[in-house]
């Protein structure tokens, strides 16, 4: 991508020993490497002066910008969904099938927080994603104490070495980054609202949940209205009867067990009395929220999530992204 359409003919409408020291100035910046103020003494002109031919260069087109993209990276596709569903940003991974997509989503997601955590901020994780475990395993930061606390978002008692691998999950977070973890020692989904709320006023789960309101950051997977064969080991899939009742309302996906509908609409259901999670407004208002998922399976999920502003940072895959864009 040049910065000017020019070719650098420009300089022959200057005279002939000024063009010459334009020219002279961008091989000693660009080519050689000096620095302005040493520029100015090697010239005897000013430093002001090198800065304004150093501009004269690049817009007689002496000097071209140009930026060469690998083809593994897709620009391209991620400022159009950014404008086309007003996301602070998109990060697309280079899969082109199903196969391996959730390796090529933590690998893309791992170096998207790599590069973005900072500050110290609360973050708040649900670990009941594949992307998200992939993510954490690959998972480095430049510098330790990037964040504050890493909180679990969602609960997650079910089978015991899905449990453990929760616990790990998030506990391997904190440790790469320098966070404190806090832990949600709970289940995700319970007998009745009234069994919920008992959970929800215990001092130790009390301690955890004023937490959510404070996350600068959330971090979750996008799931479909039939659990992934994760949260369906893990012991928290739904009942086969909370499901059928659920797509009678027409329930396409989830987020943090919330389920929407094709518009991004939560739906308000009994299920969602029996959730012990961060509640749906709660997470909306949170500043960065951090959603990953593609592949075939999850596009109707992953639409229906831009649609509703679920998200703010979407982690995709390059045929999600291009079937999201279809119908621009």
């Amino acid at each position: 991508m040049a910065t000017t359409a020019q070719d650098g003919s420009g300089l022959t409408r200057l005279p002939r020993e000024q063009a010459r020291l334009v020219v002279r100035t961008a091989r000693l910046y660009h080519e050689q490497g000096l620095r302005q103020a040493q520029i100015a003494e090697r010239l005897h002109i000013s430093q002001t002066r090198v800065s304004r031919l150093l501009r004269q260069a690049v817009k007689l087109g002496v000097v071209r910008t140009v930026v060469t993209t690998p083809p593994t990276f897709r620009p391209d596709l991620e400022e159009r969904l950014e404008a086309r569903f007003g996301l602070q940003e998109a990060v697309v991974a280079d899969a082109d099938t199903d196969d391996g997509i959730t390796r090529a989503l933590g690998e893309a997601l791992a170096g998207y927080l790599s590069a973005t955590l900072s500050g110290g901020e609360s973050v708040g994780l649900s670990s009941w994603s594949a992307t998200l475990l992939a993510a954490i395993a690959q998972l480095s930061v430049p510098h330790p104490g990037v964040v504050g606390k890493v909180v679990q978002i969602v609960g997650s008692v079910g089978e015991p070495e899905s449990q453990m691998q929760a616990t790990r999950a998030l506990t391997r977070f904190a440790d790469v980054t320098g966070a404190t973890p806090v832990l949600l020692p709970a289940p995700g989904f319970v007998e009745s609202a009234t069994v919920r709320d008992s959970i929800l006023s215990e001092p130790a789960i009390a301690t955890v949940t004023e937490l959510w309101a404070s996350l600068d950051t959330c971090i979750f997977g996008i799931g479909t209205s039939t659990p992934s064969p994760l949260l369906a080991r893990s012991g928290n899939a739904l009942p086969e009867p909370e499901l059928r009742a659920l797509h009678a309302q027409d329930a396409v996906g989830d987020i943090c067990m919330r389920f929407f509908d094709a518009r991004g609409q939560h739906i308000s259901s009994a299920v969602n009395e029996r959730v012990i999670g961060i509640p749906v407004e709660t997470l909306l208002q949170t500043p960065r929220r951090i959603g990953a998922a593609g592949g075939s399976r999850k596009l109707e999920a992953v639409r229906a999530a831009l649609a509703g502003n679920w998200m703010t940072v979407l982690v995709t895959d390059r045929r999600t992204a291009e079937s999201l864009l279809a119908d621009e």
